[in-house]
């Protein structure tokens, strides 16, 4: 994938993350394009926002997208290195790529991903680390129940 067209999306789900932080969210975003590069779907973390633990960042954009024939060629771009449940949704629909804003802060599924197959890309942003970091110490125990870390603060 084309590193310059890789960060342009990126800025798509980095947009996300910051309007899910301004709603007092958890800034991930993503965004879900298609084979051609026309936006199917862009979303945020809304976890907090909806009192739903299943409402991620990549979920929002996957919904967001609705029903496609197909997933083949489509590219999953997200801040944050996505966590195992959505590293499934992206091997259950067959997404061909996935594009990671950072995996420092949290290293999620996507080593597992490009084990399976997946065109994987980690940008190493450091807007999207900022973010996250800045998030993590302020909010150490919301991260943790994002992440399903259940550790006493």
């Amino acid at each position: 994938m084309d590193q310059d067209q890789a960060r342009s999306w990126l800025s798509t789900a980095l947009a996300e993350a910051r309007a899910g932080l301004a709603e007092g969210g958890i800034p991930i975003g993503a965004a879900l394009y298609g084979a051609d590069g026309t936006l199917l779907g862009r979303g945020h973390n809304r976890r907090v926002q909806d009192g739903d633990p299943s409402a991620h960042a990549e979920t929002a954009a996957f919904r967001a997208a609705g029903r496609q024939r197909s997933y083949r060629g489509t590219t999953m771009v997200t801040t944050l290195s996505p966590c195992w449940y959505c590293s499934g949704l992206v091997r259950q629909f067959g997404i061909s790529r996935v594009v990671v804003g950072e995996a420092e802060t949290f290293h999620g599924g996507h080593d597992w991903l490009a084990e399976h197959g997946v065109e994987v890309l980690v940008l190493d942003d450091p807007e999207c680390a900022a973010l996250m970091r800045e998030f993590i110490g302020k909010n150490p125990e919301l991260w943790n129940e994002d992440i399903g870390d259940e550790r006493d603060e």
